[in-house]
């Protein structure tokens, strides 16, 4: 009988798992991702990551721009210089250049460029240093806006979490917006628009392609690269950022060839213009916070000022190398000078001294002095109201008046002669003392000082007959102001420097609105206006001949030559000199103001232009 082996197979049983089970596996991954998110949460929690939203409504400080007539940028104020520009209105270049040179990935990665992180720490290793942090655009956000810049692994790990969570919540355009806006880019110009003003004295919008790409190299070391303290170095990294941009595609080589050779125009020595514009800037700096009721350090508003630029210069040159001419080697002696359009009362160039950078006090607009006889054409136009005519007759003849003081005042004309019966017209021309005295006199002290008030000379004004000698401080910006009826049919028209004011935003929050005041019957001022003119043709403004338009103006010098003015129209123009000592000592024998200011008022109207 054969045996044969019993094969036996033994299956195994899976028992069926029971909810206890069930319950006991679920609870275990509960627990570890409790462990976990519990573990992130505190992480977290120590690290105290900052909250990312108000990325999201970035409105930084920005600057206070002060721009002249035709929109340059002529000075900025500011806590932290930077004007908001988006990108719509930078050229195209501009973000790409930044791109190229700090982010080549940056449309690709997700806030993160782990192979910049890698090739980083692999450079850091090998040199014993935390030289390079592969920072991308977004992670120098997060770091400028969020966290200090201290160079910790904390602060970097710090720094990725919130780049990404930031790539999540913004787009790349957003994130470049703000990036453009917030870097810092050195001479204390956070952003691209500061930065193109600061070196190249224009818009970021206006940036050629070499100019961005100087702009573009500064974020790696603003001082080194600056193009105003190392302009090599500067474009070295400028032929880096080109030659970046040309590898990615964003340009030709031929045009990243041609950018690095063309010539950079830098903006030039703030100091300078400083000195140039300086008097302008400070009254418009305090007018413009007295509409405004704050500190323009983060107004971030843009005020649009009268000013014209080749006015401005012209006028700073003339009064320098008149006070030059006539007084030379001596620097003490000061002036001031201004221009304005007669019939809506802008003002184009104001100078108050002859460097701003060594005394900001304005002579023009602060300092009050005699106007002498820059006085005597509102008495006139006051006469010829009552009635009076050029025609008039006064008899000029020795005079002798009772003083507050009980002593007798014996005015006499600046000739010390006499000339008996005087028209009203020559006693005007030739600016005859003695007729200007009775004048007021017969006229009244009463009605000549509301005109002038009329025309905006601000009290107190002289309540005594030394007034027809103008013996009442005025500052040089309103006695030039109130001539403004001469010219404009018997309108006056209030001095404006500030055009327009609007928010960064670009909503109007201010404008001028240059309304004319009649304070003159119109055929007085015809007449007013023509015998002014006769003041220059052959009267005491003779050395102010030779305007192609239309000119007339007055003289003006008070006792002992301490003040030298000239005041007088081209055209539609307004212009006004004076000139004298802080310390109100003379000027000098001979030193009126028909033979030192009106040369000087003449040669700047005469480059002046008119409107």
């Amino acid at each position: 009988m054969s045996s044969s082996k019993t094969q036996t197979t033994k299956r195994v049983i899976k028992k069926p798992l029971n909810e206890k089970h069930i319950i006991g596996f679920l609870f275990a991954i509960s627990f570890t991702l409790t462990l976990f998110l519990g573990g992130l949460l505190l992480t977290l929690s120590l690290l105290k990551i900052p909250d990312i939203r108000t990325i999201a409504e970035y409105q930084p400080h920005q600057a206070s721009e002060i721009l002249d007539r035709q929109g340059n940028v002529i000075e900025r104020i500011y806590t932290e210089n930077r004007t908001v520009v988006s990108l719509a209105e930078m050229p195209s270049y501009l973000p790409q250049a930044f791109v190229a040179a700090e982010d080549s990935r940056f449309y690709e990665h997700p806030g993160l460029d782990l192979w910049s992180v890698f090739r980083a720490a692999i450079n850091n290793l090998w040199s014993g240093r935390r030289g390079q942090g592969g920072s991308t655009i977004t992670q120098q956000v997060a770091r400028s806006l969020l966290l200090t810049p201290e160079k910790t692994y904390i602060r970097k790990f710090k720094e990725a979490i919130l780049a990404w969570r930031i790539d999540t919540l913004l787009s790349k355009d957003d994130i470049l917006h703000i990036y453009l806006n917030q870097i810092y880019l050195g001479s204390s110009a956070y952003g691209v628009e500061a930065a193109s003003q600061v070196y190249f004295g224009k818009r970021a919008r206006n940036l050629s392609l070499g100019e961005a790409a100087i702009l573009a190299g500064l974020p790696q070391a603003p001082s080194r690269y600056s193009p105003h303290r190392n302009l090599k170095a500067a474009q070295n990294r400028q032929r880096y950022v080109l030659n970046r941009m040309a590898a990615d595609g964003y340009v030709s080589s031929g045009a990243a060839r041609t950018a690095y050779t063309r010539p950079l125009s830098l903006a030039g020595d703030s100091t300078a213009k400083k000195g140039v514009n300086g008097y302008f800037v400070q009254l418009v700096k305090k007018q413009a916070e007295k509409i405004l009721g704050q500190s323009l350090n983060r107004a971030g508003v843009r005020i649009r000022t009268t000013m014209d630029p080749v006015q401005q210069k012209q006028a700073s040159a003339a009064l320098r190398q008149g006070l030059d001419r006539s007084f030379p080697g001596d620097k003490k002696v000061q002036g001031a000078i201004l221009s304005l359009d007669a019939c809506n009362g802008m003002v184009r160039a104001l100078v108050g001294g002859r460097d701003f950078n060594k005394s900001a006090f304005d002579r023009a607009t602060q300092a009050r002095r005699s106007a002498g006889s820059l006085f005597k054409p509102l008495l006139y136009a006051a006469a010829f109201e009552k009635g009076y005519s050029p025609e008039s007759i006064l008899l000029d003849s020795p005079l002798s008046i009772p003083g507050h003081d009980g002593k007798m005042w014996n005015p006499r004309n600046f000739s010390g002669e006499y000339f008996g019966q005087t028209t009203l017209r020559e006693g005007l021309v030739k600016s005859r003392n003695i007729i200007a005295i009775k004048l007021l006199k017969e006229v009244g002290i009463k009605r000549v000082k509301k005109l002038a008030e009329k025309v905006g000379i601000r009290p107190p004004i002289t309540s005594d007959l030394s007034l027809a000698l103008g013996a009442t401080g005025v500052s040089l910006l309103e006695i030039t102001a109130a001539y403004s009826p001469f010219v404009c049919t018997g309108k006056y028209f209030l001095p404006t420097l500030i055009s327009a004011i609007d928010s960064n935003d670009g909503r109007r929050i201010f404008r001028a609105k240059p309304l004319g005041q009649q304070v003159l019957n119109s055929s007085v001022a015809v007449e007013m206006k023509g015998l002014l003119t006769e003041v220059i043709e052959r009267g005491t403004g003779k050395r102010a001949v030779g305007l192609s338009m239309v000119s007339g103006g007055k003289t003006g010098t008070t006792n002992a030559n301490r003040d030298a003015w000239f005041v007088g129209f081209s055209g539609k123009r307004l212009g006004g000199v004076w000139l004298g000592y802080d310390d109100n000592k003379s000027l000098g024998r001979g030193k009126s103001g028909g033979i030192v200011a009106a040369p000087i008022w003449r040669e700047f109207m005469n480059g002046a232009g008119n409107p």
